[in-house]
């Protein structure tokens, strides 16, 4: 059943043109499945990152936004997809999708994480201070079962507070992006 109810959706992500227009039409789409087959349970909701190309959450003015002057380049992480871009001699940014694994999934260090939110969703911002290694990332809970990771490393491994306020520019341009 959960496969054939991720074409529908698909379909239904596709006519409208943005995702988040689709989301409404979707939940009601699953109140009115799981009525029309009483007796059945209901359909597992989606979190609809299976949909989303992780190079195409930065569009252009999203990149001068945050200071990327390149193209992403597609990547895998752990069996994850990812997008990276990297800008020479200054910084690089990689945004990666997690299908399976929630904010509550993730091992983090409790005393590297600071938890916040972007826009509508959960996060977590991860930075080891004392380390001061010019590294930063922000985790976004989609679902309970999905999240999205922005890392930032500047280079030279230095300026933490920079390379956070980079990751945090990134999230907000990324999140109102995400299902």
């Amino acid at each position: 059943m959960r496969l054939l109810w991720v074409p529908v959706f698909l379909v239904l992500v596709a006519g409208c043109g943005q995702q988040r227009a689709a989301e409404p039409a979707a939940a009601g789409h699953a109140s009115a499945l799981a009525s029309a087959t009483a007796g059945k349970p209901p359909v597992v909701a989606w979190t609809g990152l299976a949909a989303i190309d992780p190079c195409t959450l930065l569009d252009p003015q999203d990149r001068s936004t945050a200071g990327v002057s390149v193209l992403g380049k597609p990547k895998e992480i752990a069996g994850a997809r990812a997008c990276d871009w990297t800008v020479p001699g200054t910084f690089g940014v990689t945004v990666t999708l997690s299908e399976t694994d929630g904010l509550a999934d993730l091992e983090v260090a409790k005393k590297t994480a600071t938890k916040t939110k972007v826009g509508t969703h959960p996060a977590l911002q991860v930075a080891d201070k004392k380390a001061a290694d010019g590294t930063c990332a922000v985790l976004l809970g989609v679902g309970d079962a999905a999240s999205v990771q922005i890392d930032v490393s500047n280079t030279g491994f230095s300026d933490t507070p920079l390379a956070c306020r980079r990751a945090g520019t990134v999230a907000g341009l990324v999140e109102p992006k995400l299902p």
